[in-house]
């Protein structure tokens, strides 16, 4: 069972009501219309949707992203722009203007910082990018995927901070990093793939024990690259969100 990396420290477990998916970008609306009409479905307990229209906003408004972004918006579910960090290397300035443009043409409530660093020096670099994107949002919601526990103080930099991104064979036996029982599970989002259906409940509680308030769980694999298991449905979508219950958007 996964457990914090000290003992003597009680563990963290979220009551089913918090628990919610964070939908980290399906595939283009043409490519996956079923995905993206099913977030659109009442009672689904969507806190965030990422919208990753060509490995960032593209380079002009995308008339089925537009009418996918709108529904959702109509919906009364948060769209989060994808915004692409490349652990650090990626040019602040374009960051920036890629921000824009999803603001400009999608009216994002919010970004996911994907393939963020985790290391102490890389921390005031990603401080600066979240503060201007609060500026840039006036509010709005920016959510770190580091993908694995990052240096604590980026806990301070953002609404959330994925801290697992990978299989179930890794996630089974993983560990919670001790500083994370000093924040409310509403902090923490975790993405796993390759989950069989006969392990979807133990899954659930894993997210639970661990403190994780968001999670995105599939059975399908990540054959193609960067996280391509998570732009498909899950096999037991329908199963998963009756396990976890009725939620409504926040």
């Amino acid at each position: 069972m996964p457990h914090l990396t000290t003992t003597g420290t009680q563990l963290s477990a979220t009551g089913a009501e918090r628990l919610g998916f964070g939908v980290p970008g399906y595939a283009h609306p043409l490519l996956a219309p079923v995905e993206w009409a099913e977030l659109t479905r009442p009672g689904t307990p969507l806190h965030w949707v990422v919208l990753n229209v060509d490995d960032g906003p593209g380079d002009r408004p995308d008339p089925h992203c537009l009418e996918a972004a709108g529904k959702l918006r109509n919906a009364g579910v948060r769209v989060l722009g994808h915004l692409d960090m490349a652990h650090g290397s990626r040019p602040f300035g374009d960051l920036v203007a890629d921000a824009h443009h999803y603001l400009e043409w999608y009216r994002v409530e919010g970004f996911l910082l994907d393939r963020c660093p985790t290391d102490r020096a890389d921390l005031q670099g990603v401080r600066r990018t979240t503060a201007t994107l609060e500026a840039v949002l006036d509010g709005g919601h920016l959510v770190l995927g580091h993908g694995a526990h990052p240096y604590p103080g980026y806990a301070e930099a953002a609404d959330q901070l994925v801290t697992f991104c990978g299989p179930w064979a890794d996630y089974r036996w993983s560990q919670v990093a001790e500083w994370t029982a000093d924040y409310p599970p509403e902090r923490f989002v975790h993405f796993v793939h390759g989950i069989p259906r006969t392990h979807l409940r133990e899954a659930t509680r894993i997210a639970r024990w661990q403190g994780a308030g968001t999670i995105f769980f599939t059975d399908r694999g990540d054959q193609s690259g960067h996280n391509s298991a998570f732009t498909s449905l899950p096999g037991y979508w329908d199963e998963i969100v009756s396990q976890i219950g009725p939620g409504v958007s926040e």
